[in-house]
C-alpha cells in the first residue's frame, strides 16, 4: 500500500514540507500521498493577517498573532529560499525589510508555482492524532469546519508544523484585574493607532516588546515603558522610552516596578511569550519544551525520538526561519523516502545531548547565530536542498545585530546583498519611521519613486 503523510499546518513550515515532496516528485521520485490540514482559510500561517482576536467565525481560537504595520525585523536576505529568490518572485531587487503583505506574497508565490494547493484542506483543524502500534500507523481525526463534521483517516507519518507563536503565555500581576485601561497579550495586538497619545507599558524584553514598542511610538504613542524580568534590551532609545525592572503591582493606573519606582500608564501589552501547544497530541507524542534553540526529544531537531514516524518542523527558537524550515523539511522527507537511515536510539540521544550541551554554553547572540548556522549546515549536508551559503547568511545576521545596536529606529533603512544573486537591495523610498503605509503596492513603488 502506498504511504500517506499528514502535514499539520500550512504556514511556512508546513509549506516547506509540501514543497520538499513536490520537488522530489518532479525529479522522478516515488513519493507518498501527502495531505495537509490547515485550520485557517488560507496558507501562510502567522503571515496571514486577521482583525479577529479570541475566537474566529467558527468558534476556533484565532491562530494569528500578526498585526497591521508589521515589517520584517530581520533582513529578508537571511530568510530567502535557496530555490526561489525575491528577485525571481518580484522581477527585480526589493528593499531588505519588507512589510507583512510583501513577505506573505513571497511565501505564497513559491508554493503557487509548485502546484501544492490541492494537497491542502483548509478550514480543517486536527482534533486528535492516535498512534496504533498494531498497524504502525496514525489515526488522524480532523474537523471540516465549513461542513461541520469530523473525519478520521490513517497515515504512516505525521509532520507537525503548526508553529509555536500562537498560544500566549499570560502571567498575572497584582492589581491587573482592576486596571482601568487596555490590557492585552501581544497575540491580540492588532493596530498601533489605538495607542496614539497614550502611555504604553510593555511587559517583556524580547522581539515582541521591542517591535510593538517602536510601532506604537511610530504611530503616535506618548511614552513607551518596557518592563524586563532579567535584563534590559539596552538599545539607544529615543526620548519617550525607558526600561524598568519587572512590574510588581498595579494600583489604578499606577505601575510599580521592582526597583521601587512607579509610572502612570494608560495601556498594558503583555509581551510575555508563547507556549508550545499541541492539544491534538497525546502525552507520549507531544513535544514539551520552552523556546530553545535545541529542544530535547527531537533528533536533528526534527525526528521524534520515541517514534520516528512522527516529525516536527519549526519548533526551535529562531534566527533562521524560512530556509531553516526548508532544511528541516528536506531532512524529514528524505527520512520518509528512505534516503536517510536513522542511527540507533543511543546514537540519536548522544547527538541530541551534544547539541544541547553546546547550546547551554552560548553567552551572546553572535554565538547563538553561529550555533544555528551550524545546525542548518548539518541538516543541509544530508539532503539535495539547493546550495545555501549559510556562512554569508550568518555574516548578515551579525551585521543586523550591529545595525540594531547603532540605531533601533533606523536599522530597517539598511540594505544587504542577496546571498543567492549577489545583488544589493535598493534603499526604500521612505525612511521606515515615516513609512506609515505598509501596503504591497506602496512598498513595491520603490522603482518608480527612484526614477
Amino acid at each position: 500500500m502506498h504511504k500517506r503523510v499528514a502535514v499539520i499546518g500550512a504556514g511556512p513550515s508546513g509549506l516547506a514540507a509540501l514543497r520538499a515532496f513536490e520537488t522530489a516528485k518532479r525529479a522522478g521520485a516515488d513519493v507518498p500521498e501527502v495531505v495537509c490540514f490547515e485550520k485557517q482559510a488560507n496558507w501562510g500561517g502567522l503571515w496571514n493577517y486577521t482583525w479577529r482576536t479570541g475566537l474566529d467565525e467558527f468558534g476556533e481560537p484565532v491562530h494569528g498573532s500578526m498585526y497591521r504595520y508589521l515589517w520584517s525585523n530581520g533582513p529578508k536576505e537571511c530568510l530567502e529560499f535557496a530555490d526561489y529568490s525575491f528577485e525571481q518572485h518580484f522581477g527585480r531587487p526589493i528593499p531588505s525589510y519588507p512589510p507583512r503583505a510583501v513577505l506573505h506574497d513571497y511565501i505564497a508565490g513559491r508554493v503557487e508555482k509548485s502546484g501544492v494547493r490541492p494537497y491542502i484542506r483548509f478550514c480543517t483543524p486536527v482534533r486528535s492524532v492516535e498512534w496504533k502500534p498494531e498497524t504502525k500507523t496514525f489515526s488522524v481525526t480532523v474537523k471540516d469546519l465549513v461542513n461541520d463534521r469530523h473525519e478520521t483517516s490513517e497515515f504512516d507519518h505525521v509532520i507537525v508544523a503548526n508553529g509555536h507563536f500562537s498560544v500566549p503565555n499570560v502571567p498575572d500581576f497584582e492589581g491587573i484585574e482592576a486596571f482601568p485601561g487596555r490590557v492585552m497579550h501581544a497575540h491580540d495586538f492588532r493596530a498601533a493607532d489605538e495607542f496614539a497619545g497614550k502611555n504604553v507599558l510593555l511587559v517583556g524584553a524580547s522581539y515582541s516588546a521591542e517591535d510593538i514598542g517602536i510601532q506604537c511610538y511610530k504611530y503616535g504613542a506618548q511614552t513607551i515603558t518596557f518592563s524586563y524580568r532579567t535584563k534590559p534590551m539596552g538599545f539607544d532609545w529615543p526620548e519617550g522610552f525607558e526600561e524598568k525592572p519587572l512590574l510588581q503591582k498595579l494600583v489604578g493606573k499606577t505601575a510599580y516596578f521592582k526597583d521601587g519606582t512607579s509610572r502612570e500608564v494608560d495601556a498594558i501589552v503583555l509581551c510575555t511569550g508563547y507556549q508550545h501547544c499541541f492539544p491534538f497530541l497525546p502525552d507520549d507524542l507531544r513535544l514539551k519544551t520552552n523556546n530553545r534553540l535545541y529542544p530535547l526529544g527531537l533528533y536533528k531537531g526534527v525526528i521524534w525520538q520515541d517514534n520516528p514516524q512522527l516529525m516536527y518542523i519549526g519548533m526551535q527558537d529562531q534566527y533562521y526561519t524560512f530556509n531553516m524550515f526548508d532544511a528541516q523539511a528536506w531532512f524529514a522527507r528524505d527520512v520518509i523516502l528512505g534516503r536517510i537511515a536513522l542511527p540507533s536510539a543511543e546514537e540519536q540521544e548522544a547527538d541530541i545531548r551534544q547539541w544541547r550541551a553546546r547550546e547551554e554554553e552560548l553567552t551572546n547572540p553572535f554565538e547563538a547565530i553561529d550555533f544555528q548556522t551550524d545546525y542548518v549546515r548539518d541538516l543541509l549536508s544530508a539532503t539535495d536542498y539547493p546550495f545555501l551559503d549559510v556562512d554569508r547568511v550568518a555574516a548578515l545576521f551579525k551585521e543586523w545585530e550591529h545595525h540594531k545596536e547603532a540605531g533601533i529606529l533606523t536599522y530597517r533603512d539598511r540594505s544587504y546583498p542577496s546571498t543567492l544573486t549577489g545583488n544589493m537591495a535598493p534603499v526604500h523610498h521612505t525612511p521606515w519611521i515615516q513609512a506609515l503605509d505598509d501596503s504591497l503596492a506602496t512598498f513595491l513603488a520603490v522603482k518608480e519613486a527612484a526614477e
